[in-house]
């Protein structure tokens, strides 16, 4: 049997005569699973989070977008259709008019954007799952427009107000500077008939109308548009479709992915789930100076006894090899306890929704293999550290 994981185990799990040294081992063993919980538990929710929040975009966004390097528009001619139709792995396509408008009702006015969507819009985009008041569009009728909730609130503009509808401008190209509204812009008069809520910049922002509305404010030809959005039928084989399209459309049509669109969101969303790490991480190190204080005390706690071993012709490094492993099995039995209960509250919180960010929406939290793996090597690796640290106080003075 190995001779310093004999001593460790022993140390470890034998009482010490000073009920000090059996207090302070018992508080950082606790250190190392209250960390242990507390790192997984933030990961987990802001695993929870990610993808609450993605789930949002996947109902907004399509798979990927194409559109125009140069210009705000272009034509769609049987030559693009036949190429987009001719690419396997798409389910479904879908043609969009997309512009910055400015928006009036009731005297109130706010800077928003008008999109311009076909029936089949919905095949791409499950946007009518996020109406909270009222419907999606009728495409019978091309006046009919969905808004978001906060233009909904910036305009005081509730759905289905026959007396005051909304009012669209835009400027006319090449108008330059507005000098009359009769000459220089161009308008139109929309009925709200539903109220979206998706994300906080999206719902300040969007307008959803009729394709044909979107092009006749726009001055827009019936093949004229924005760009066209794209489901595919794998999302595994997003990556190749999208360069066998690229290569067919040329360089003068760019491709971007949900992620791509959205590149600022998912940065964000890294960045504060690495800061979190980080800050957990900096609370494990300064819990695992009770480790080293423990160690450190065992160690002076059993200076006979190391002499002893020492005289017996035990060498220094083995030694100082006890302390580590026995550091290292107390940060090895806070992690695995640590864990389990985490894993525990994480699954709980799953299913029964202890915490409520509103009495309708549990907090989000989600178990990932990624975050066991990223748990257990930040303790063990800071475990192993600081027992190194601790054991670098045995020198040969201390045992002689």
């Amino acid at each position: 049997m190995n001779f310093p994981l004999y001593i460790a185990k022993r140390y470890l799990f034998s009482k010490s005569s000073n009920s000090t040294i059996n207090i302070v081992t018992f508080i950082a063993t606790l250190g190392v699973i209250i960390g242990t919980m507390a790192l997984f538990i933030v990961l987990s929710g802001f695993s929870g989070l990610k993808t609450f929040s993605i789930s949002f975009l996947k109902t907004s966004d399509p798979d990927f977008k194409i559109s125009a390097v140069k210009g705000k528009s272009f034509l769609f001619t049987d030559a693009f259709k036949s190429k987009i139709d001719s690419t396997d792995g798409i389910a479904y396509y879908t043609k969009v008019v997309e512009e910055r408008v400015f928006l009036e009702h009731k005297n109130k006015t706010h800077l928003g954007a008008i999109k311009g969507v076909e029936e089949n819009y919905l095949k791409v985009n499950n946007v009518d799952t996020a109406i909270v008041v009222g419907f999606w569009i009728n495409f019978e009728f091309d006046n009919q427009v969905v808004i978001g909730n906060k233009i909904s609130d910036r305009l005081s503009m509730g759905i289905n107000d026959y007396l005051e509808p909304l009012k669209i401008y835009v400027p006319k190209p090449g108008s330059g500077y507005v000098k009359s509204t009769q000459s220089d812009i161009s308008s139109i008069y929309t009925q709200s008939v539903g109220i979206f809520a998706l994300t906080e910049e999206m719902d300040d922002k969007y307008v959803f109308a009729t394709i044909s509305k979107a092009q006749e404010l726009l001055g827009y030809k019936e093949n004229q548009i924005s760009a066209i959005e794209v489901k595919v039928s794998n999302l595994n084989n997003r990556k190749e479709i999208i360069e066998n399209l690229q290569n067919k459309l040329g360089a003068d049509f760019k491709i971007q992915t949900r992620e791509q669109l959205n590149a600022t969101f998912y940065k964000m969303l890294n960045t504060e789930n690495l800061a979190s790490y980080l800050i957990f991480t900096l609370i494990l190190i300064i819990a695992l100076f009770n480790v080293i204080g423990a160690l450190i005390m065992m160690i002076f706690d059993k200076k006979n006894n190391l002499k002893t071993l020492y005289n017996l012709g035990t060498t220094v490094k083995e030694i100082r090899k006890i302390f580590v492993l026995q550091g290292f099995l107390l940060s090895f039995f806070g992690l695995i306890v640590g864990l389990v209960l985490a894993i525990a509250l994480v699954f709980i919180q799953t299913k029964f929704g202890l915490f409520m960010i509103t009495p309708s929406l549990a907090f989000p939290v989600e178990f990932q293999f990624e975050n066991v793996a990223i748990v257990f090597f930040t303790i063990l690796i800071l475990g192993f550290i600081a027992s190194k640290i601790a054991s670098s106080r045995i020198t040969k003075e201390i045992l002689e």
